[in-house]
């Protein structure tokens, strides 16, 4: 199940569960299609580095390769425009989010729709930041989806909070 934004409230968008994966691999390497080149994630710290809002924006390939990826995101990352153009977008997921929170969010984008939800990121150091995400579809003139762009939104604490404790749960039973 994810944890959604939706009219300042939450709720359940899919009751997921995959089973097929479990802990984080520390050190875990993503590549780059566009370069080659693999970059190893680094192991979590147990430190924030809070999302100050403004403008920090994504777009991608519909199979989620990063084509975009604006200054903002790239400070607050720590990721260099050519480690991002070319790599999945997992590239900034922290291992406390649990695989099953990203199936509803495909199931809602690849059908065209809009989609927000809250979601705990990692630096290229290892560090956390918390944001609302959404995410919406680019369309071609043929009304296929051709990529998707997403920003960022500073999420209320307290309703953040609930989605991390809900997400525990939800990583416990992967």
């Amino acid at each position: 199940m994810i944890i959604s934004l939706k009219s300042h409230f939450l709720f359940a968008l899919s009751c997921y569960n995959d089973h097929s994966s479990g802990a984080y691999n520390m050190g875990q390497t993503i590549k780059n299609i566009k370069t080659g080149k693999e970059i190893t994630k680094p192991d979590p710290i147990n430190e924030e580095v809070p999302f100050d809002g403004g403008v920090m924006i994504t777009e991608t390939d519909p199979a989620g390769i990063i084509t975009y990826a604006n200054r903002k995101f790239r400070e607050l990352t720590g990721y260099s425009k050519e480690e991002l153009i070319g790599a999945p977008h997992n590239i900034n997921r922290h291992p406390d989010m649990p695989k099953a929170a990203f199936k509803g969010m495909w199931e809602t984008i690849k059908q065209g729709n809009y989609w927000e939800g809250f979601v705990k990121n990692m630096t290229s150091e290892g560090k956390y930041y918390l944001v609302v995400v959404w995410i919406k579809p680019k369309f071609d003139e043929d009304g296929n989806i051709v990529g998707y762009i997403a920003g960022r939104k500073i999420p209320d604490p307290d309703l953040m909070q609930r989605a991390l404790d809900q997400y525990k749960v939800m990583k416990h039973d992967e």
